[in-house]
């Protein structure tokens, strides 16, 4: 098992070097007022990683709403 892990990771990992590697055009972002220059793996990887926080936040929320009127809660309960 651990060697199936271990292959996955690297596998992963040389995704990720070859992702980060295609994309090191620094692209320009604009916001309201604001404006600056990032990479676009960089950028991508931010957006995912907001997305992922804000999935799991409302996740966790909208569970605390489902199960508010219970005495006890507890991730064991999902």
């Amino acid at each position: 098992m651990m060697n199936i892990k271990l292959a996955l990771l690297l596998i992963l990992s040389t995704m990720a070097v070859v992702f980060v590697a295609q994309n090191v055009v620094v692209v320009e972002i604009g916001f309201l007022f604001w404006s600056g220059s990032i990479s676009s793996a960089l950028l991508i990887f931010i957006t995912l990683m907001l997305g992922f926080l804000l999935g799991w936040f409302l996740n966790d929320y909208l569970r605390y709403r489902k199960y508010k009127g219970r005495a006890v809660y507890s991730r064991s309960e999902f």
